[in-house]
């Protein structure tokens, strides 16, 4: 990417940003790149996290209707702004999907109530469900091959990784089900 590509990029998602801030959105990412005589133009947006939440609050992901309305948003912004310039684009708008890696505290706390794999540096992944996550870490809760739970907690600093597991068969009575 160019050093002007690269601002033009930078701009958008100022743009981008500010007017998503009132719909009480945020933008997780911004990727901008050449498809033949067009730009692609892919936006993921989340929730912005509420103030004073309890950290075991499960946050309802975007729906079908909102991602299509932010996208109408989203679009006239661009079209009105010079941002794009004159070349055609494809614009792609959507939540992050559970291939996202769980990188930053939010997205953490954003997966209250789903199950995740986390991996500390130097140990064995672990699978449990997220049961509260605040600003300095998480826990979860392992079920073992007994059916016997028990919860870890982990720190943000420690190196981790995670990633959402999906699951076809949740059932029903689970907090959260809608994940």
């Amino acid at each position: 990417m160019t050093a002007n590509q690269s601002a033009r990029t930078e701009r958008i998602a100022a743009d981008l940003a500010e007017v998503l801030a009132p719909l009480d959105l945020v933008l997780e990412d911004l990727t901008v790149m050449p498809a033949g005589k067009r730009r692609l133009v892919r936006v993921l947006v989340d929730r912005v996290l509420p103030d004073g939440g309890e950290p075991t609050d499960v946050i309802p992901p975007l729906d079908l209707d909102q991602v299509a309305d932010i996208t109408r948003v989203i679009s006239d912004r661009l079209d009105e702004t010079d941002a794009m310039g004159e070349q055609p684009y494809v614009l792609e708008v959507s939540s992050p999907g559970t291939d996202r890696p769980l990188t930053l505290p939010r997205h953490f706390r954003r997966n209250v109530g789903r199950l995740v794999e986390v991996t500390a540096p130097e140990q064995a992944p672990v699978t449990g469900r997220i049961t509260r996550a605040d600003e300095t870490g998480f826990t979860i809760t392992v079920t073992g091959a007994k059916g016997a739970t028990t919860e870890q907690s982990y720190l943000y600093d420690e190196g981790l990784r995670g990633a959402v597991q999906v699951e076809f068969n949740r059932s029903s009575d689970s907090e959260g089900d809608d994940h």
